[in-house]
C-alpha cells in the first residue's frame, strides 16, 4: 500500500463533527502521584466499548459508501477495534465479523460477541498478515482497517483535539504505540495547533518495532514476546505508516512489563481508573518522562479491557 498521506486539522474537525453519536468528550484528570513534573490522563477508557478505537471506526464507517456498507464490515483486531466497529455496525444495523489473534483476551472477544459481532479467531501471524495485506481473501464485507486508514487516523485525532482544548499548557504527549493510528492522529492535532509540543509512543521492551526502525531509519520487524499486553507491541511497523510515525514522533520511550504493571496498580490506587496494557504503557512511560525532566506530560489511556483474573494477578503485587 502506499504511504499515509499526512492528516490535515480539516478532516480530524469534520470527524469530530460525524462521531459525536458514537464517541464521548472523555475527561482529563491529573494523576496525583509523588514525582517531579506533572502528569496528566486522557481517559479513553471511559469510551463506551471502553478504548478510542470508538472514534476512527464511527468515522471510517460514516464515510463509507452506502453501497460497501451493504455488504456488511470485517475489521482485524486484537479485541478493541473489533468493539469499535460492531458497535458502530449495530447503530447502523449492520452486519459485522471481526478477525482476531487466537491469543485475544476473552475480557475483549465477549463484549465483540455482546455487541453483536461474529469472531473468527486465526493464528497471531496470519492475523498480523491480514493487517498487513489489508484483508482476508475468504472475506467479502468492506474492510475497515484498524491503523492505516486515513479516516481512522483523522478520528484518532480528534483526541488530540480534545486535550488542546482542555489543558492550557503542556510539555509532551504519550501515546501507545500499536501500529501508530492512534499516536499519528493525535500527533497530526499537535503539529496543527501546538507544533512545539513533541508526542512520544510508548512500547514495551517485549516488543518494540517502531524504537527499532527508528535506530534503522527504516519500518523494521522484531521478535515479539507475546505478554498480557495485547493493544501494542506487534511484530513490525507497518510500512505505510512508516513516513507519517518518522515524521510525527518525536521518539519511542520503551518500558518494561514490571513497569506496566507498576502504571496499572498506581492508576487504580490513585485515579480509581482500570487500565488496560497499552494504556498502562502510556503511563509508565509518562511518570518516567516527568520525572526525568519535571515537564507536564500527558498520558493517554487508550483503554480498559484487561482480563480480570489478569487484574486481579497484578492488582495483586505479580506479573502476569
Amino acid at each position: 500500500m502506499d504511504a499515509i498521506s499526512p492528516i490535515p486539522l480539516s478532516a480530524i474537525e469534520a470527524a469530530r463533527a460525524r462521531i459525536g453519536g458514537a464517541a464521548v468528550r472523555t475527561p482529563l484528570l491529573r494523576l496525583d502521584r509523588r514525582g517531579a513534573g506533572e502528569v496528566w490522563l486522557k481517559l479513553e477508557s471511559l469510551q463506551p466499548i471502553g478504548s478510542f478505537k470508538i472514534r476512527g471506526a464511527a468515522n471510517a464507517m460514516a464515510l463509507a459508501p452506502d453501497a460497501d456498507l451493504a455488504r456488511g464490515v470485517y475489521t482485524a483486531s486484537a479485541g478493541n477495534m473489533a468493539q469499535g466497529v460492531a458497535f458502530a455496525a449495530r447503530r447502523l444495523g449492520l452486519t459485522c465479523r471481526v478477525i482476531v489473534p487466537d491469543s485475544a483476551p476473552r475480557t475483549k472477544l465477549r463484549a465483540v460477541e455482546r455487541l453483536g459481532g461474529v469472531v473468527v479467531a486465526i493464528p497471531f501471524a496470519d492475523w498480523w498478515n491480514v493487517i498487513q495485506k489489508h484483508g482476508h481473501p475468504d472475506e467479502s464485507g468492506f474492510f475497515i482497517h484498524p491503523v492505516s486508514d486515513p479516516a481512522v487516523i483523522a478520528g484518532n485525532g480528534t483526541v488530540g483535539l480534545e486535550i488542546i482544548e482542555d489543558l492550557e499548557f503542556f510539555d509532551s504527549v504519550v501515546v501507545p504505540y500499536g501500529g501508530g493510528g492512534l499516536s499519528c492522529g493525535v500527533a497530526s492535532a499537535m503539529k496543527a495547533k501546538r507544533p512545539g509540543v513533541p508526542v512520544y509512543a510508548a512500547e514495551v521492551d517485549t516488543a518494540a518495532p517502531f524504537a527499532a526502525s527508528l535506530a534503522a531509519n527504516r519500518a523494521s520487524s522484531v521478535e515479539r514476546i507475546p505478554t498480557f499486553v495485547d493493544g501494542i507491541g506487534g511484530s513490525s511497523v507497518l510500512e505505510e505508516m512508516w513516513p507519517l510515525a518518522r515524521d510525527l514522533l518525536r521518539g519511542s520511550l520503551v518500558v518494561s512489563i514490571e513497569s506496566v504493571c507498576d502504571a496499572i496498580r498506581t492508576l487504580a490506587d490513585h485515579a480509581h481508573i482500570i487500565s488496560e496494557g497499552a494504556g498502562g504503557a502510556a503511563v509508565a512511560a509518562a511518570m518516567r518522562r516527568a520525572d526525568e525532566t519535571d515537564e507536564v506530560v500527558v498520558a493517554i489511556v487508550s483503554g480498559g479491557n484487561i482480563d480480570l483474573d489478569t487484574l486481579t494477578v497484578i492488582l495483586d503485587g505479580r506479573q502476569p
